[in-house]
């Protein structure tokens, strides 16, 4: 697979086997999360030119490129600038699209700082030695070092934090952003269908009362903790 070498460079081993679930298509998983990951990233001129690649990656894997038409064509618009801007403003200034999985599970709480932890921890134990470019729970992040690291550990860290990638999607859907296909296109690599609503996403994941609350509202679905561990 020409496209598939060529996107992952070298895709992380193993295929993912965890009690009650075997990823019978692990490189379908590795390219949707490698594709995911940088299509959720800041848009580049790079990003803009790696498009069809993307594309054809996808379909190569039995993807419909369909699938992230929205956001292909948003990226592909006339004025990269502004698309620049809206991206900024949707996804840095502000946090009703956090792509920081733990801030949808812990807010701004004590517990995110041992949870961010943890992801370098998992990070390090693969040799990987994180920067401060940006923090270990960012969601293209993530989807990179399940691609190309660890499709184990990948998938353990997406799965853990499902409840995460399922409130960002719903999020995203709610208020239209062209970003929520390539979430679902990372749900759909995990077991099971996505919860329809943000009830449904706490009873997956047997939330149980927030606490630490800073600033934030009580009830906030981003503030209810994940007891236990992974699902």
């Amino acid at each position: 697979m020409g496209l598939l070498a060529n996107l992952l460079g070298k895709p992380g081993k193993g295929t993912v086997e965890v009690p009650g679930y075997r990823d019978r298509t692990p490189q379908r998983s590795a390219v949707v999360r490698q594709c995911a990951g940088l299509l959720l990233s800041y848009p580049s001129p790079e990003l803009v030119a790696q498009l069809p690649l993307l594309e054809s990656a996808l379909e190569e894997v039995g993807v419909d490129p369909q699938r992230i038409a929205p956001l292909t064509e948003w990226l592909r618009g006339p004025d990269l600038r502004e698309i620049q801007g809206e991206y900024v403003q949707e996804f840095d200034l502000s946090r009703r699209h956090s792509l920081h999985l733990t801030y949808w599970t812990d807010g701004d709480t004590r517990r995110r700082g041992e949870a961010l932890s943890a992801f370098k921890q998992v990070y390090r134990s693969h040799g990987c030695e994180f920067g401060d470019e940006e923090l270990p729970d960012h969601l293209p992040v993530v989807l990179e070092f399940a691609a190309r690291v660890s499709a184990e550990d990948g998938f353990e860290l997406l799965q853990r934090y499902r409840p995460s990638l399922e409130l960002l999607r719903l999020a995203l859907v709610r208020d239209e952003l062209p970003q929520a296909c390539a979430v679902e296109l990372v749900c759909s690599t995990l077991p099971g269908p996505s919860p329809e609503d943000e009830s449904a996403v706490a009873r997956m994941a047997g939330y149980g009362p927030p606490t630490e609350e800073v600033g934030l509202d009580a009830y906030d679905p981003r503030l209810l903790p994940m007891t236990g561990g992974n699902p």
